[in-house]
């Protein structure tokens, strides 16, 4: 065996040029496999830096206050204890809404009540006077289908139609949405004098209860007839009085009727069971008007007797005011307390039922007539009130319908406007809601023919009454 070989056995490295070789076999082999290694782990580092890199490039870049909202993630507990804030706030919230609307409703409860108890004592005085706009001359719708002069209306109390009646013996119904004639209820014929059912003479005065239910009317032959509004079907006749009936007027919420004539009496008569009540006197001449509200007593003015009386029905006791220097021909009541008349001296008055005299009188309210040194006032044929306000409506045959006000406490009259129309304005009626007036007009006067305006119209003139806009309060 050669040394060689021994060498190799025992594993001593051998030298010279084969040692050599092995050395650097064996080196490239360690070398190699360290880049082999180096190279996985390279590639590896690599793919998750690649990874990382396209994944931020793909997300879109958040804001700064998102970023926070993630880092400050809620726990399950911090999620109920603000969920249950929040129900707590709404809560609150809603209380207060309902607090603030039960005070409201307590106020409206508490304003309406004071309401009610001014109108029962007659105190009660709503401002609308100063709000009332003077309207065109071509807003005042005419409506014509009387041949002779119209001497008295009324309006339901649902403001949907109005009824009138004129000399020539008849009663229309008209709407007055549409202006158009609904009924006619025509002049009594001849031979049905024993049992009529309808006027044959002129008819003087009307009235309708605050339900809408019955209608009165009144007339030259002493009649007063009872009429169903809706149908205008003739129910009742009520007979008693020996004149001319000037006057009818229903107690507000019942079928209690007031009437009064020329004989110079007040009769009571209950129309629900069509029956007559009592007769009442005082009196010295013919009666020319009655009103009455929801009081058991009514109010009349007494024509040339000069003076206006307050019936209080229970007590059978009547209560006596003087004021005027004419025949008083027309009055209404304000409220419970107060009323307006108009006389033929041309003077308006305004009362207060715990006082003898005029709480206002304007003389010559309507201006003067006639030749220079011989003038003389224009009569006061009608007036209106709005109730429980301070707004008042008077008229002549001096062309105009004259609104006033009446100011604090009924103490004064002031001229509002006029509102032009041609003839004797022989009625005047407010709708309940104020949104309109409706005059009677006609060539003569109601109760006689003194004077003749050739050139008026016999109509029903519905005026308009529309409010000034409130200006918006500074700086809103």
């Amino acid at each position: 065996m050669s040394s060689t070989a021994v060498a190799r056995k025992r594993g001593k490295p051998t030298s010279g040029a084969g040692a050599g070789a092995v050395a650097s076999k064996r080196r490239r082999k360690t070398d190699s496999a360290g880049a082999k290694g180096k190279a996985k782990g390279g590639g590896k580092m690599n793919e998750e830096i690649s990874s990382d890199s396209e994944s931020e490039s793909l997300r879109p870049r958040k804001a700064e206050g998102e970023e926070e909202e993630e880092e400050l993630e809620e726990t399950v507990q911090e999620k109920k204890l603000r969920l249950a804030k929040l129900y707590l706030e709404q809560l609150k919230q809603q209380e207060e809404e309902k607090a603030e609307a039960r005070d409201f409703e307590e106020d409206q409860v508490a304003g309406r009540l004071k309401e009610d108890v001014l109108e029962q004592r007659g105190r009660l005085q709503k401002s609308v006077a100063k709000e009332i706009q003077a309207p065109a001359q071509a807003d005042i719708r005419i409506l014509r289908g009387h041949q002779l002069s119209i001497t008295c209306l009324v309006i339901t109390p649902d403001d949907s139609a109005i009824f009138s009646a004129a000399k020539d013996c008849t009663i229309m119904k008209w709407s007055i949405e549409s202006g158009r004639k609904l009924h006619v209820i025509p002049r009594a014929k001849k031979g049905t004098e024993g049992k009529p059912c309808s006027h044959s003479s002129h008819v003087l005065c009307m009235a309708i209860s605050s339900d809408g239910k019955y209608l009165a009317s009144g007339d030259r032959s002493k009649l007063i007839l009872i009429w169903e509004p809706e149908s205008c079907q003739h129910l009742y006749t009520f007979t008693g009085h020996r004149d001319s009936v000037s006057g009818l007027a229903f107690r507000r919420g019942t079928h209690q009727l007031f009437s009064t004539s020329h004989d110079r009496s007040v009769k009571v008569w209950n129309v629900a069971e069509n029956a007559y009540v009592e007769t009442l006197f005082g009196h010295q001449d013919a009666v020319a008007a009655l009103d009455a509200l929801s009081r058991e007593c009514c109010v009349t003015a007494g024509g040339r007797d000069g003076t206006v009386r307050v019936w209080k029905i229970p007590e059978e006791s009547q209560l006596v005011f003087y004021g005027h220097q004419g025949s008083i021909d027309c009055l209404q009541l304000i409220n419970e307390e107060h009323m307006v008349s108009g006389a033929d001296d041309g003077s308006v008055a305004v009362w207060g039922l715990s006082k003898k005299r005029p709480l206002a009188l304007q003389r010559e309210a309507h201006g003067l007539r006639g030749e220079p040194g011989l003038e003389q006032p224009f009569w006061v044929s009608a007036v209106a009130a709005l109730p429980n306000t301070d707004l008042v409506a008077t008229g002549s045959h001096s062309s105009c319908v004259r609104l006033w006000q009446c100011g604090e406490g009924f103490r004064r009259l002031t001229p509002l406007c006029d509102i032009p129309l041609v003839g004797f304005i022989n009625s005047l009626k407010f709708s309940s809601t104020g949104d309109f007036l409706v005059a009677g007009v006609g060539q003569e006067h109601r109760l006689g023919r003194w004077w003749r305006v050739k050139e008026a119209r016999n109509s029903v003139c519905i005026i308009p009454l529309r409010r000034v806009p409130t200006s918006p309060a500074a700086g809103s």
